[in-house]
C-alpha cells in the first residue's frame, strides 16, 4: 500500500515538473518573438530634410573681425569764454546749425573797453613826451654847435628821446593787449556744425575757459572700435567694414582711417577709428556694430551654428551609417561664405554630413531617416532644394 502511494506521488511530481517546464518554454518563445518588435518600438529615430544637413567641404572664407562702438564726430569743439564776465546774446540751442566764424554770444565788455581807452590815452601821452624830448634835443644840438653847452648835455637829451620812444612803444603794446581783450568778449564758432550742448545761460557769469556751447560736425562721423591686442595685429589702415547702426535698417560702409599706436592702460586694448562713408540721418553717440573684413582664407569649414558647445569641448553632430555621431572639433578662422558665417574646423573628414544647429542636440546612436534621398556630394552647401516626400518617422 505504501509502495503504491510513493509511486503515485512520484508520477504527479514528474507531471507537474513537465508542465512547468513547458509553460516556461512557451513564455520564453513568446518573449523572443516579441523582442524585435519591442526593440523596434523603443529605438529612437529622427526624421531630417536635406536642408537640415550640410557637407563639410573646403571653402574660401571671407575672414571678418566683429567690431562695435559709439559714433563720434571727427570734428567737434567747445566754445569757451576767454574773458570773465556776464554772458550776453546767447540765443543758440541744441540742434541749431552754426557756421565757422559766426558770433555765438558776447561777454560784458564794459571793463575791457575802459582799459582800451586808458591804454590809448597813455599811448597819446607817451607820443607827446617824444615830441617834447625831440624839441629839447634839437635845441641842445643848436647850443652845442654854438658852444654854449657841452656835448654830454646833448647826449642826455638824446637819451631822453630814446626813453620816450620806448615808453611810447610799450604804450602801443598795451593798446594791442587791451584791444585783444575787447575782441575776446565776442565768442565765435570755430567750426561749422550743429549745437550739441548748451552749457551756459544768458546773464550767467562765466569764468575764463568756461564752456558755453559744444559744436559737432555731423558731415564726418567715425566709429571708435576697441580691439584686443591679438585682434589688432591683423587690422590695417584702409580695410573695409560693414556696419549696422541702431535705428537704421540699412548697412553702412566704413573704412579704417587710423589706428592708435598706443594700447590703453589697464585693458591693453587698441583703439581703431573707422570713417563712415555715409552720415545722412546719423547722430553722434549712436551704437554701431559690424564686421571688419581682414582677407580671405581657404579651409575645411562648417556653418558656425553647427558647432555645439553644450559639452566641455566643441563638437559637431554628423550622420554616419544612418545614425547620429558626435565628433569633437577644433575651430579656426571664421568668415562669410554664401551669406552665412562659417568656421574652419579640424576633426571631421571632408564630405562628412553635418547636422545644422537649428535641429538641436541629438543623442548619439539616434537613427536618422531622411524625408528625401540622403545627401549626396552634389548637394549645395545650404542642404539642397529640400523637396519633401512623406516619411514614416516623426517630423522635426
Amino acid at each position: 500500500m505504501k509502495r503504491w502511494r510513493w509511486l503515485l506521488l512520484g508520477v504527479l511530481a514528474v507531471v507537474v515538473t513537465l508542465g512547468a517546464w513547458r509553460m516556461l518554454g512557451a513564455r520564453r518563445a513568446v518573449q523572443v518573438a516579441q523582442a524585435p518588435a519591442a526593440a523596434q518600438r523603443v529605438e529612437p529615430f529622427v526624421e531630417l530634410a536635406a536642408t537640415d544637413v550640410v557637407r563639410a567641404e573646403p571653402r574660401e572664407l571671407q575672414r571678418g573681425l566683429p567690431v562695435s562702438g559709439s559714433l563720434k564726430a571727427v570734428n567737434s569743439a567747445f566754445v569757451k569764454a576767454r574773458m570773465p564776465g556776464e554772458l550776453q546774446g546767447l540765443t543758440l540751442r541744441e540742434g541749431d546749425p552754426v557756421r565757422a566764424g559766426q558770433v555765438v554770444a558776447r561777454v560784458d565788455a564794459v571793463d575791457p573797453q575802459a582799459r582800451l581807452r586808458q591804454a590809448e590815452q597813455q599811448a597819446d601821452a607817451a607820443r607827446t613826451q617824444i615830441e617834447i624830448a625831440e624839441r629839447q634835443w634839437n635845441s641842445n644840438k643848436a647850443l652845442v654847435d654854438q658852444g654854449f653847452i657841452s656835448k654830454s648835455a646833448l647826449d642826455t637829451s638824446w637819451n631822453n628821446v630814446t626813453a620816450a620812444q620806448a615808453t611810447h612803444r610799450a604804450a602801443l603794446a598795451a593798446v594791442d593787449v587791451a584791444r585783444k581783450a575787447v575782441e575776446d568778449t565776442v565768442l565765435r564758432a570755430p567750426i561749422s556744425g550743429v549745437v550739441a550742448q548748451r552749457l551756459a545761460q544768458p546773464g550767467e557769469r562765466v569764468a575764463v575757459d568756461g564752456r558755453v556751447i559744444e559744436i559737432v560736425d555731423l558731415d564726418r562721423l567715425e566709429l571708435e572700435a576697441t580691439l584686443s591686442a591679438a585682434d589688432s595685429v591683423d587690422v590695417r589702415v584702409g580695410q573695409e567694414a560693414a556696419l549696422q547702426v541702431e535705428g537704421h535698417v540699412r548697412t553702412i560702409a566704413a573704412r579704417v582711417a587710423r589706428i592708435n599706436p598706443s594700447a590703453q592702460a589697464g585693458s591693453r586694448s587698441v583703439l581703431a577709428y573707422l570713417t563712415l562713408a555715409e552720415t545722412t540721418g546719423l547722430r553722434q553717440g549712436l551704437f554701431a556694430q559690424g564686421t571688419l573684413a581682414l582677407g580671405r582664407t581657404s579651409a575645411l569649414a562648417v556653418p558656425l551654428d553647427a558647432v555645439r558647445t553644450d559639452k566641455p569641448a566643441p563638437y559637431v553632430q554628423v550622420v554616419e551609417g544612418n545614425k547620429v555621431s558626435h565628433r569633437g572639433v577644433e575651430t579656426g578662422a571664421r568668415g562669410e561664405a554664401s551669406k552665412e558665417v562659417w568656421v574652419a574646423v579640424t576633426g571631421v573628414q571632408a564630405g562628412a554630413v553635418v547636422i545644422r544647429g537649428h535641429v538641436g542636440a541629438l543623442q548619439e546612436g539616434t537613427i536618422v531617416k531622411f524625408t528625401q534621398a540622403a545627401p549626396s556630394p552634389q548637394l549645395s552647401p545650404a542642404g539642397g532644394r529640400g523637396g519633401k516626400s512623406p516619411g514614416t518617422g516623426p517630423s522635426l
